[in-house]
């Protein structure tokens, strides 16, 4: 598929943030509800470009946290690699989906980013969270919101 739009990058040190925030019972930085997050960790910005390199994380390094995330009302994820068991549930049970951008092609994901803005914890360097916007981003839907799973080899 092809994604335009608006989407968020958030990598294990946000979404570690994000947990903290949580269990604090303070408001996130960015609205949870209906959102497209893109684990990934963008380098700076040559002259003239929006972004640098902007290809996937492994998605699995934030499983402890997405399904409290989708449950918040997380609406898609994008990375690369397997979920747990516990991510692929909270999917299905809220209607959500995972897809995957390819692995070792951050140079010509970023060709697809049109505009970045940091928007919270800007301490984190590329790790902080920023807003993108994308058009004609290609990506797999790797796990759908009926429970289809690429991953699964039955």
């Amino acid at each position: 598929m092809l994604l335009s739009g608006t989407v968020y990058t958030a990598r294990d040190a946000a979404h570690k943030l994000f947990d903290g925030l949580l269990d604090s019972g303070e408001e996130l930085p960015v609205p949870i509800k209906d959102l497209t997050v893109y684990y990934a960790g963008p380098t700076p910005a040559r002259p003239g470009m929006p972004i640098g390199s902007c290809g996937p994380t492994t998605s699995g390094r934030m499983d402890v946290y997405a399904p409290r995330l989708l449950d918040l009302g997380l609406k898609c994820m994008i990375g690369k690699g397997e979920r747990s068991r516990e991510v692929c549930d909270a999917i299905v049970r809220n209607n959500a989906v995972y897809l995957c951008a390819v692995g070792g092609a951050g140079a010509l994901a970023a060709k697809c980013i049109k505009s970045c803005e940091v928007v919270a914890f800007e301490h984190l360097g590329c790790e902080s969270v920023k807003r993108l916007t994308v058009e004609n981003f290609p990506l797999i839907v790797a796990i759908d919101c009926h429970g289809g799973n690429l991953f699964n080899n039955k």
